[in-house]
């Protein structure tokens, strides 16, 4: 029998999971804005099956792998989501650079130093564009889809898109490039800032989905690292907006019994700050649909291997088995 028919004989179970982290990442350069913006809620089962959920900041991002790291010898079966681009795209990462897979891209680009000096203000080369550069001509208009992968296209618009509709779809909602490094919105600088870690939690066993697959069970389960992208966690609200942040949080008290389940404290870090917000919300969605991960189906196309490809609670995509 092959690894895909044992996964699609396979019934996930919710119990494969120990524990969710759902981290709000962030590109900061200075240690003190890394320890206030990187937010991380945590989601914890225990053997009696009780639930737990804390949600806690103060971390360097080298800090925050070393502290996964510790979390994973106690649970093994666990999931960690970060909200950052695990890759570029595949013309980028193998026709430039020569590289046949996402990890070999961030080996490169952490050995090389190339992180610090694409995110230079007055770096040489321009495609690492935001404020004050604008986005350069060959990632404008029909060349627009240059910027983005596959996955930026097909699941962070929310919704698969035909093949016929990508370019006027693309053009009308311009979705963020891992390339815009400065700016509102922009992505890349947290990306780039983040492949380190991914190197660090790799080499320290844990699988990177969708350049691994799963092993959550088993006599030696590994915990396992996805992408993810909090906007499809919280769906439409004003993440920015104080009043918005706790209408939205009385509203799932309301509907939601794993949230009715949370603390005060948890509750009050939350509504108080957007990092803190989308980093509780997207832990609760990824405990919710835990049962997922064991299962998640490895790439059939070949350039999701280059690209990575972003875990989504509803949309998994075209590129996947």
């Amino acid at each position: 029998m092959t690894t895909k028919n044992k996964q699609q004989r396979v019934q996930p179970r919710p119990e494969w999971v120990q524990r969710v982290v759902g981290i709000d990442w962030s590109g900061r350069v200075d240690a003190a804005g890394q320890r206030r913006h990187i937010w991380a809620g945590v989601w914890t089962r225990d053997a009696a099956g009780k639930v737990s959920v804390r949600l806690e900041s103060g971390r360097t991002r080298a800090e925050v792998a070393e502290w996964l790291i510790e979390m994973a010898k106690e649970t093994p079966r666990m999931v960690v989501g970060f909200d950052f681009c695990f890759s570029f795209p595949a013309w980028f990462v193998r026709d430039e650079h020569g590289m046949k897979s996402a990890p070999e891209f961030w080996r490169r680009v952490v050995d090389d130093g190339h992180a610090e000096r694409w995110l230079m203000r007055g770096a040489e080369d321009r495609r690492f564009w935001g404020k004050p550069h604008k986005r350069p001509a060959e990632f404008s208009g029909e060349y627009l889809h240059r910027m983005l992968r596959a996955t930026d296209i097909d699941c962070k618009i929310a919704s698969l898109i035909p093949e016929a509709e990508r370019q006027a779809r693309v053009r009308g909602i311009t979705p963020k490039s891992v390339f815009q490094v400065g700016g509102a919105g922009s992505v890349g600088t947290a990306s780039l800032r983040g492949f380190a870690v991914l190197l660090r939690l790799r080499e320290a066993g844990f699988r990177v989905w969708p350049f691994d697959a799963p092993a959550l069970v088993g006599a030696s389960p590994r915990p396992l690292v996805v992408e993810m992208y909090t906007r499809l966690n919280t769906g439409a609200v004003r993440k920015s907006n104080a009043e918005a942040r706790v209408a939205y949080l009385l509203r799932k008290r309301r509907e939601d019994a794993g949230y009715a389940g949370l603390s005060r404290g948890v509750l009050a870090k939350a509504r108080a700050g957007e990092d803190a917000f989308d980093a509780l919300v997207s832990t609760m969605v990824m405990a919710e649909r835990r049962d997922t991960f064991a299962t998640l189906p490895m790439p059939r196309d070949p350039l999701c291997g280059i690209e990575g490809w972003t875990w989504a609670p509803e949309v998994l995509g075209a590129g996947l088995s």
